[in-house]
């Protein structure tokens, strides 16, 4: 076809260099360029959008540079791609730099780029500035563009305005659903992610998908709503284009073992076909918490016989199942295999399993002794859990000595201030107790009040 210049125009490089994207062959594109430059074709604005389009499928921001760079008047697209390639390379800043640069202006899919790098960033005041940008040249509603603007403000904490534009949209997808639904739950409003969800069932303006469904099954989990959970399962059963794939099924396992029906969890881990290092995480885990040490660890050899290799999060859950069941040697047999075998360094959560699990078996000299021999200093959660387990075998020395532990390390938590307090308490030190109370007040520190979930019917 180069042969013969009556055979191709500027939309046949276009097309040649989309071929490329798809087929990630940087080789042919960089091939492309060569010629297209050499046969005089490189000043068709179409053939550069192309090449600059080319080169940030490729990840290659420095010649997508290069070419932007090379455009004598970029157009939208021009400018949308190359703020588009730094956002997507991680030069966040950098795009929304190239964004003020704009000397022409732009269009849904420029502003739906810069708002997620406003939100990576966390740039409030600038995403605000865009959303009042749409607000003032958009005169019809985007979707897209709405849709874009709703996930800023959710993931930037802005549950107000949030609220507010998302009850206001003249029109909403299940990516509207799904985006208030995840945002209430990430953020810890999950009674409001459950009657969002329920009004999406009742309004019928848009169907649920998996997305919508494990956020929605997250949110139960957290605040253990186990009828409205079930509620859940029940619906996915109704829809035969709603498959209980490894997404969903983690998502309805953990829902059932952080609710305390370990007996549906098992049920549904049974039937998944296709089970991943979350899936038997996630069960063994479940299984760890509610006491059945002996369950989790032939769970464990049949993950094993099954191919999939254990992660961090795995043997913490191995560890609290040997925690509870008393299972010392075991418990460290676990520990020596995460590091000499799977390579997996411990973190503090996992040191803090191990004096557990000396704490509760009553080995209180042994479980000091560990803390000593630690590769780091020991912080809160370390020393809480020997000072929980000073708690329950009493030991007012050790107490002591954990007291002088905590003033020199970081993370300590609320609740270990407070048991520490309780501690003293349970051995007639007053003194000492209210001492310890008014030093967390000093640091502004202040034990949340209790709280329960109560379902009644739909309702939390």
């Amino acid at each position: 076809m180069l042969h013969h210049p009556t055979s191709h125009n500027h939309y046949t490089f276009t097309y040649a260099l989309k071929a490329c994207c798809l087929l990630h062959s940087p080789h042919k594109g960089q091939e492309i360029q060569a010629y297209v430059t050499k046969s005089g074709h490189i000043s068709d604005t179409f053939i550069q959008n192309s090449l600059l389009h080319f080169y940030v499928i490729q990840s290659d921001i420095v010649s997508a540079a290069h070419v932007f760079d090379s455009i004598p008047l970029p157009d939208v697209v021009s400018w949308t791609s190359m703020i588009s390639g730094l956002a997507k390379c991680g030069f966040v800043e950098e795009a929304i730099v190239k964004f003020v640069s704009m000397d022409v202006n732009p269009n849904p899919t420029t502003l739906v780029t810069v708002l997620s790098s406003s939100t990576t960033l966390r740039a409030i005041k600038f995403g605000k500035a865009v959303h009042g940008h749409c607000l003032r040249n958009f005169h019809e509603s985007n979707l897209i563009l709405d849709n874009a603007v709703l996930d800023f403000y959710l993931r930037c904490g802005s549950l107000a305005s949030a609220r507010y534009l998302f009850v206001n949209m003249p029109k909403r997808d299940v990516i509207s659903w799904t985006t208030m639904v995840g945002g209430y739950a990430q953020r810890g409003f999950c009674e409001e992610a459950v009657k969002l969800f329920q009004q999406m069932l009742q309004g019928r303006e848009a169907e649920p998908n998996e997305a919508t469904i494990v956020n929605i099954l997250s949110a139960c989990s957290s605040i253990c709503a186990l009828s409205s959970g079930q509620q859940v399962h029940s619906y996915i059963s109704t829809r035969r284009d709603l498959m209980v794939n490894v997404n969903v099924g983690n998502a309805l396992i953990n829902m059932y073992v952080k609710c305390g029906n370990l007996g549906m969890a098992i049920s549904v881990f049974k039937a998944l076909e296709c089970k991943d290092i979350i899936s038997w995480t996630a069960i063994i885990s479940g299984m760890a918490m509610n006491g059945h040490g002996i369950h989790v660890l032939q769970l464990f050899s049949s993950m094993l016989v099954n191919g999939v290799s254990p992660d961090g999060v795995t043997f913490l859950g191995l560890l609290t199942a040997c925690s509870h069941a008393g299972l010392v040697d075991q418990g460290f047999m676990f520990f020596d295999a995460m590091q000499n075998t799977y390579r997996i360094v411990p973190e503090t959560k996992h040191y803090a399993c191990l004096v557990d699990m000396y704490g509760r078996a009553g080995l209180l000299e042994e479980a000091e002794a560990f803390i000593k021999e630690l590769p780091m200093e020991a912080d809160g959660p370390v020393w809480g859990a020997l000072l929980n387990a000073c708690k329950i075998h009493g030991n007012e020395e050790m107490v002591e000595r954990i007291r002088e532990g905590l003033c020199n390390s970081a993370q300590v938590s609320i609740g270990t201030y407070a048991l520490l307090s309780n501690a003293y308490a349970k051995h007639d030190r007053w003194d000492d107790s209210s001492k310890v109370r008014d030093e967390m007040r000093e640091m502004g520190l202040k034990t949340p009040p209790g709280c329960s979930w109560i379902e009644i019917g739909p309702s939390i």
